[in-house]
């Protein structure tokens, strides 16, 4: 504000400097004194004006300042309320999830403890597995009472049999009981785990073709077993199967070894898995079925002709039970009729003795 009255009064004084010199240029007349003089009281009012100008000045900017700096504070004061609120609310809810954090975190972690223990517990009979797989004796028994669970869950006890001792003396794993034809289904377990092992851990291509010839001879040497143990002409059917209790190693068998399947068909011996056994087990329960149906048609069809004979010898009965009820009908009607003689006569006994004059019919009725 001080620079703007300096600059004002340089500007006074540059206008009356003007005003001096031109003035003494057109009157020449009056004294340069007494002409400063005037101009120095006139610029001491205005000098006066614009200090009370700037007073007023002055005392409104205090006031908007003033007025600004109020608001300014209780705007800071309200957004700090504000924050210290949000802050409060937000510190609160952060603890109250961190909270249930933990606490879900506790619970999976008690879940991780009891998962880590079934893990050692599925572990530990992992290993008792591979050692069961391990020892040919006991993968044997593995495949065998698979084969049991299988058959036991789906066929009727009547149509099976286990370790059944055939005419040669050889023992078969299990035997189906099925009508003529085909007659008795001979199946055994076979577990070729080591040969499938050998193909699946060979690297290199020698390896590979050691491991292939390998598994390919102990396919077939099971088949050729079963073919020439258990199927017996006369005892059991014309074919065999051969249970195999992998899925594994029968997906192998029939996508890299096809020569191996077809020479099993041409032994008359069916290579089945799990699935496959399930399938065939379900076939012949429905061939058991339909058999026993056809075993019992003629039982059926002779109690169907003795029903027949009961039912005409009852129609017979109603009809002569029905002709006596006639007869029974007409007879009673008989009686009310000889009732109503009776009780006509009886009155007219009974007026007789009372003195009454009655007509007495001479002819009697006998009906």
């Amino acid at each position: 504000m001080n620079i703007a009255i300096i600059v004002l009064l340089a500007l006074l004084a540059a206008v009356n400097l003007f005003l001096l010199f031109r003035k003494k240029e057109d009157n020449g007349i009056k004294d340069f004194s007494d002409f400063m003089i005037k101009n120095q009281s006139e610029m001491q009012g205005r000098l006066s004006q614009l200090s009370e100008i700037q007073q007023d000045s002055q005392a409104k900017l205090n006031k908007n300042i003033q007025e600004q700096q109020s608001l300014l504070i209780n705007m800071v004061n309200e957004r700090l309320n504000n924050v210290s609120k949000d802050l409060g609310t937000g510190l609160q809810k952060n603890s109250e999830k961190t909270f249930e954090t933990l606490q879900s975190l506790g619970e999976r972690l008690a879940k991780i403890d009891v998962a880590q223990k079934k893990i050692s517990d599925l572990s530990e009979q992992v290993v008792s597995l591979q050692e069961v797989l391990s020892n040919k004796q006991a993968r044997g028994a593995f495949g065998e009472i698979q084969l049991n669970d299988l058959v036991t869950s789906i066929l009727p006890p009547s149509s099976y049999d286990f370790q059944v001792k055939l005419s040669n003396d050889k023992r078969a794993d299990c035997v189906l009981k099925l009508p003529n034809p085909p007659g008795d289904i001979v199946i055994d377990a076979k577990f070729p785990l080591e040969s499938y092992q050998a193909l699946r851990n060979a690297e290199t291509d020698r390896e590979i073709l050691e491991a292939k010839r390998f598994f390919r001879d102990s396919v077939q040497k099971h088949v050729k077993d079963i073919s020439e143990k258990y199927i017996i002409a006369g005892e059991t059917a014309e074919s065999a199967l051969m249970f195999l209790p992998s899925e594994a190693i029968y997906a192998e068998l029939h996508a890299n070894f096809v020569e191996v399947v077809e020479n099993s068909y041409k032994a008359k011996v069916w290579i089945v898995s799990p699935t496959t056994l399930m399938a065939t087990l379900n076939t012949v329960r429905a061939v058991l079925k339909d058999s026993r149906m056809r075993e019992q048609a003629g039982v059926i069809q002779k109690y169907v002709g003795l029903l027949t004979e009961d039912i005409t010898r009852l129609d017979k009965r109603v009809e002569k039970l029905s002709t006596h009820f006639d007869q029974a009908g007409r007879d009673i009607e008989d009686i009310k009729k000889s009732s109503g003689r009776i009780t006509g006569r009886a009155d007219k006994i009974e007026a007789i003795q009372l003195g009454e004059e009655v007509d007495v019919a001479i002819g009697i009725e006998n009906k």
